[in-house]
């Protein structure tokens, strides 16, 4: 499952921020992405001393898991590959930076899924910094022609 909805996912480079998912069952999930040094944001924030944007450790965190996670939990539904997700709000906190080239551990936890809205804690991780922000993530599953 977690190949198919890698192979399957609906953002595409350059806007995609899921490399891997290493954990994906009822209840949770657990994905990464490595930022790659060449990512083009980097040029400009900030020049000559570059750090991940708030807003796309934010967009990573709801790929992981609002998408990949709402992915799972709607794959059996009828029409599901026109389905489409909606980041509806987002409260985080953040508490380190992300670098260049380091690669981040999202987890995600379901909160409730009911009337095609998802809500999930979050938290993001580098490996040895810690976490580096955490909060709720919550999105809407919206159907064409509905």
């Amino acid at each position: 499952m977690k190949d198919i909805i890698l192979e399957r996912f609906p953002i595409k480079h350059p806007y995609r921020f899921i490399d891997d998912i290493h954990l994906l069952e009822k209840g949770r999930i657990h994905g990464s992405y490595t930022f790659r040094e060449e990512e083009s944001f980097y040029e400009g924030h900030f020049p000559g001393n570059p750090v991940t944007p708030g807003a796309i450790l934010s967009e990573t965190m709801a790929q992981i898991g609002l998408l990949a996670y709402g992915i799972f939990l709607m794959w059996e539904q009828p029409g599901f590959e026109q389905l489409r997700f909606l980041l509806v709000s987002s409260e985080l906190k953040f508490r380190n930076i992300v670098l260049p080239g380091e690669r981040v551990d999202v987890y995600a936890e379901e909160v409730y899924f009911r009337f095609r809205k998802l809500k999930c804690k979050a938290r993001m991780e580098v490996a040895g910094k810690g976490i580096v922000c955490r909060g709720t993530l919550s999105g809407m599953i919206l159907i064409p022609d509905q």
